[in-house]
């Protein structure tokens, strides 16, 4: 019996290397449902992951292509749950991972003519996606989803694949040798680039004269760790990570600063202003203010994506290739350096900031628990091979600060969309590809009610299917979209806004334990270590539902006198957390330092 075109589509992602798809089903991806269930049950199907909501669909497709290298896979229906992908297709988009959306669409013969969910998808997904095309005949479907998986992997972009409900149970035609009809392969391209030993020649020279190098590291660098630390240990440079390059350079690396910017630390700071030399690796580092003034340092980068070579940072030489083979190549061009005391300097100076970080966790504070502490007792229990995720909230402060991520451990959130809903899909994500490993979700209580209770559902769901059920759910309760609320304060001077800024308390340990989970409530900082102890040591699901402080503030490690003139206008103002505000501010600005 000849097979549909669905089935094609289905055989062909198998072909690129798909074993795991993210969707949710609805009537105009019915047809392709159905041939996934067909082929399910003959054993040569794919395997289905279905959480809670299409927009989850997306964030684990994009999750699964940062923490395995490949494509992800993500599949809805026409417009109502296309729609809902875009969000976690931003995600790919903005953090340059190959993701492949399957979309439904109504028949061939609505468009245009304003039918039920019928809508021009082919525009609306025109800006997130590389490239979007319908499938309009079976001759088509080869090349389209061909394309689509090339142009993902090529660009590191996400891709849509629009596919009507008549086409999916269309007869697939074999594409012949006639015209307009093209004849494709599902061969991955090399993403392996290597530049001219001219250029490579060039960024040596520049990396040999300076006398303080500093290595910006990003997570393009992913999977080129060991190239990394030998041409750091060549130059005698320091290396700082940004914060999706965290798990690039294992935080035990003495010379390794952690992250640069507001969730950064001082010892990265220093050097960005300190350098006279600055090698960025495959990063696309947005904050220019913590990057050296203009003129101060020579710099090269290296980028897989050319359109951000010299964007952030004037460059001397810019090279155009993926981290791992283009250091390979400069590897052998470095000189070692004879004086390491800025290399020592840098490391010195990250023993200083841990002890600040490791005192500033002990401090008690009136309004709830310590959230350093809640994340300084979790780094020290971290065990082999760990994946921690977090929300762009106060979490990510936290585990920019505090989380060492040691060698074969892994740890992401969503960057440059700065996404607050990324958090749990990321963990499931990393749970579905690495069942045999611990994953601890980090997460603020906003975002947990945005995209979090919910999926604890999903947790219950898949939770046999795992060789290790251990997944820890840390939720940071205290009632307040935090990180919002500092910025309001620091950036724009403006006092706290109840209205907007309040979250509703919910007890989140209770719902745990509502589903057949663990639920461990947290109220005092004596308690967080054996909270940590216990749910490390269970083989399910724990959420620690952490009373933390929303008066905390997530300090930057240089802090100007505009961020303090602008926190101190907005408890003027009449902030409703004044008091406290300012006591646990004070507290914190003894211990960190300012600078005007």
């Amino acid at each position: 019996m000849a097979q549909t075109v669905s089935e094609f589509v289905i055989g062909r992602l198998r072909e690129w290397g798909v074993r795991r798809v993210f969707g949710y089903p609805g009537d105009g991806i019915g047809e392709f449902d159905g041939m996934l269930g067909k082929a399910e049950r003959a054993g040569e199907g794919l395997e289905y992951i279905r959480p809670t909501h299409e927009e989850i669909c997306a964030f684990m497709a994009t999750a699964h292509a940062k923490f395995t290298g490949e494509v992800g896979v993500c599949i809805a229906t026409s417009s109502p749950g296309g729609f809902h992908l875009m969000n976690g297709l931003y995600d790919a988009k903005m953090d340059n991972q190959p993701v492949v959306a399957i979309v439904g669409q109504q028949g061939l013969n609505s468009f245009g003519t304003f039918n039920q969910q019928e809508s021009n998808l082919e525009r609306a997904f025109d800006d997130v996606a590389e490239y979007v095309q319908t499938i309009v005949s079976p001759a088509q479907a080869q090349a389209v989803v061909d394309t689509a998986f090339r142009t993902a992997i090529t660009r590191k972009q996400p891709c849509v694949i629009i596919l009507p409900h008549d086409v999916q149970g269309l007869k697939m035609a074999e594409p012949g040798a006639e015209m307009w009809v093209s004849r494709s392969s599902a061969v991955a391209p090399s993403t392996a680039i290597a530049p001219p030993l001219e250029q490579l020649q060039a960024a040596a020279d520049i990396i040999n004269a300076g006398e303080r190098v500093t290595f910006l590291v990003g997570a393009g660098a992913d999977g080129a760790t060991e190239e990394v630390l030998q041409a750091a240990r060549l130059a005698g440079a320091g290396v700082v990570t940004s914060l999706r390059g965290k798990q690039v350079v294992p935080g035990d690396i003495p010379f390794h600063t952690q992250q640069v910017g507001l969730l950064g630390s001082r010892p990265s700071y220093d050097q960005m202003r300190e350098c006279d030399t600055l090698v960025l690796l495959g990063t696309n580092y947005p904050y220019g203010q913590f990057l050296p003034e203009t003129g101060q340092a020579r710099a090269v980068q290296i980028d897989i994506r050319p359109e951000q070579l010299g964007l952030r940072y004037p460059t001397e030489v810019s090279i155009w290739a993926d981290v791992k083979t283009a250091l390979t190549g400069l590897l052998p061009l470095l000189r070692q350096k004879d004086d390491l005391s800025w290399q020592e300097k840098v490391a010195a100076k990250m023993r200083d900031w841990d002890d600040e970080l490791a005192a500033q966790a002990e401090k008690h504070y009136d309004d709830g628990v310590n959230p350093r502490k809640v994340y300084a007792e979790l780094n020290k229990r971290l065990p082999a091979g760990a994946i921690v995720t977090c929300d762009a909230g106060t979490t990510a402060d936290w585990y920019g600060h505090y989380i060492r991520l040691r060698e074969g451990m892994r740890g992401d959130l969503s960057g440059r969309l700065a996404s607050m809903l990324a958090a749990m899909p990321y963990a499931e994500a990393a749970k579905f590809a690495f069942p045999d490993r611990t994953v601890v979700c980090t997460i603020g209580d906003g975002a947990f009610q945005m995209l979090g209770m919910n999926e604890l559902i999903t947790l219950k769901k898949y939770l046999a299917n795992w060789d290790d059920p251990t997944f820890v759910v840390l939720v940071l309760h205290n009632d307040d979209l935090t990180q919002v609320s500092w910025e309001m304060r620091t950036e724009d001077a403006n006092p706290v806004w109840p209205t907007s800024q309040d979250v509703e308390s919910v007890d989140y340990a209770g719902w745990a334990r509502l589903l057949g989970f663990q639920g461990i409530a947290v109220h005092s900082d004596d308690e967080v270590e054996a909270a940590w102890d216990t749910a490390l040591a269970h083989r399910g699901v724990t959420v620690i539902d952490a009373y933390t402080g929303k008066n905390i503030p997530p300090l930057p490690p240089h802090i100007t006198y505009e961020f303090a003139k602008n926190t101190g206008l907005a408890l003027l103002k009449g902030d409703p957390n004044g008091v406290g505000a300012i006591k646990d501010s004070a507290t914190s600005l003894i211990t960190e330092g300012w600078s005007g």
